[in-house]
């Protein structure tokens, strides 16, 4: 029954959320609640909600100072340079923008931190996609499956559970996953492409003077020439939008700009007073001066953050004081910097303590313990040498509905048992198992996916009907070469 009730659970999470009939919030908090009650274990919601709190709760405050510091160095023009860059390689293409947006995650997920990761890709890519705009889950769902792919780094985490679980070393699982692990990332560069060939086919080519410039700036010169110019896409025919001031955009048919009846959710207009503002070159909260001690203060961060040589919680928390202090030293103006990010903090931490509803019911009911054996039993026997396989295919749908802990310390060793039984090593299994990873990274129990969400201005539920598809075929990519090469 238990088994039952926990597939239920998550379905009637999923499509509440998709189909946009409760918020992301109030679907993990009140579902859990009210299945918690189902089972009879009403008595012991609240216990259960304060461990799943207790749980999360170093997460919640990574985030929230994380964030602020992100947040900072997004305000003083230490990302400015990155922007510039792309936009140069990019040229105000679409298939050059969404294949930028893929490397520039998969560079920064190097540092093994996914919020990390999506706040310095958002904060990079978010004003060339409003600014031409492209359909934000592109942004998202691209983000999303190349962190998900660089995930399986060894200080990542998933690896590192694996080899702990197994008491193997993670060197010996990564080591021999490298090559398929990048025809997986490779395949993400492919999706990235062919995404961006879409975006380019609907938009056409642009070409602007200022991509970045300012909302709200007057134009001098005469309108034909700071236009937005299509030549192809859209309606078929080269044509140039009458550009509203600051935003780029073109309202006239034939630049193609009108949402069409099959567009993927994200590319409609802003609403009004939600128009685009890029990175205004003069803005006032720039920090020329202080931009090396900025950049050395990010680099010993991340630096720490990979040595572990303290919580992670606990480094940002320094880095986001002293980064308000030397950048801001009057309090007027740190008030005002911890307030311009108010909304992300409440947002992102808000959601992480709903998530830890949801979590805690799924583990203190017994629910993920059920649904995990349930799915470990149906394996049929003849199946027990390839249990390789097997880990792979269930590492899929496991790691997105459990937390990594869940699945890492709770299922893989009875699947590294079952396979040993049939002569399959434990390190083939603990490498099969993460190849699910780029499935995870957009787990409604990721805090981190919320970061992404939040900051692109993106639905959740936008976000993992477009997604998951592709996150699903990354993940079997990576498995079909695992295979080929031999490592699984």
């Amino acid at each position: 029954m238990l088994t039952i009730l926990g597939f239920v659970m998550i379905a009637t999470f999923l499509v509440l959320i998709m189909t946009k009939k409760m918020s992301p919030i109030a679907a993990l908090v009140l579902i859990p609640a009210l299945f918690c009650v189902l089972v009879g274990q009403g008595a012991k919601l609240g216990d259960y909600v304060i461990e799943g709190v207790g749980d999360l709760a170093p997460t919640a405050a990574m985030l929230m100072f994380a964030i602020v510091y992100f947040g900072v160095m997004i305000d003083v023009g230490l990302f400015d340079p990155i922007v510039r860059g792309i936009l140069r390689f990019c040229r105000a293409d679409p298939m050059r923008i969404v294949v930028g947006t893929a490397l520039l995650a998969a560079i920064v997920s190097l540092d093994g931190d996914g919020s990390t990761t999506f706040m310095i890709t958002v904060s990079a890519m978010y004003p060339l996609y409003k600014r031409l705009k492209m359909s934000l889950v592109v942004l998202t769902g691209v983000a999303a499956t190349a962190n998900g792919v660089m995930n399986t780094l060894p200080w990542g985490g998933p690896t590192a559970r694996a080899a702990t679980a197994l008491k193997v070393d993670a060197t010996d699982i990564f080591v021999p996953m490298i090559p398929a692990l990048a025809v997986g990332l490779l395949a993400v560069f492919v999706l990235s492409y062919v995404l961006g060939l879409r975006e380019r086919k609907r938009l056409g080519t642009l070409t602007l003077d200022e991509v970045l410039e300012p909302a709200g700036e007057k134009v001098t010169e005469p309108v034909t020439e700071t236009v937005l110019v299509r030549t192809g896409g859209g309606s078929g025919g080269a044509g140039t939008g009458a550009g509203r001031t600051g935003t780029g955009g073109g309202a006239g048919d034939a630049a193609g700009t009108g949402p069409s009846p099959d567009e993927d959710p994200g590319t409609q207009e802003p609403a009004d007073g939600d128009e685009f503002k890029g990175l205004d070159p003069n803005r006032p909260t720039l920090r020329p001066r202080l931009y090396w001690f900025n950049a050395g203060l990010t680099l010993v961060l991340l630096t720490a953050m990979i040595m572990e040589l303290m919580p992670i919680p606990v480094l940002f928390l320094l880095g986001a004081a002293l980064a308000l202090t030397v950048n801001f030293p009057t309090m007027a103006d740190q008030r005002a910097r911890i307030a311009a990010h108010a909304d992300n903090v409440l947002n992102v931490s808000g959601m992480v303590f709903a998530a830890a509803v949801f979590t805690g019911v799924l583990t203190g009911t017994g629910m993920v313990e059920h649904m995990a054996d349930w799915l470990v039993g149906a394996v049929p026997e003849g199946m027990g040498p390839q249990m390789g396989l097997v880990t792979g295919l269930l590492s899929l749908p496991l790691t997105y509905f459990m937390s990594n802990d869940g699945f890492y310390f709770g299922v893989l060793p009875v699947l590294a048992e079952a396979g040993a039984a049939h002569g399959v090593s434990p390190l083939e299994v603990a490498r099969a198992s993460i190849v699910g990873q780029p499935l995870h990274m957009s787990s409604p129990l990721v805090p981190a996916v919320y970061v992404l969400v939040g900051m692109a201005k993106v639905e959740f539920g936008d976000h993992t009907r477009f997604t998951v598809k592709w996150a699903v075929l990354t993940s079997l990519v990576v498995l079909a070469a695992a295979i080929l090469f031999g490592t699984i």
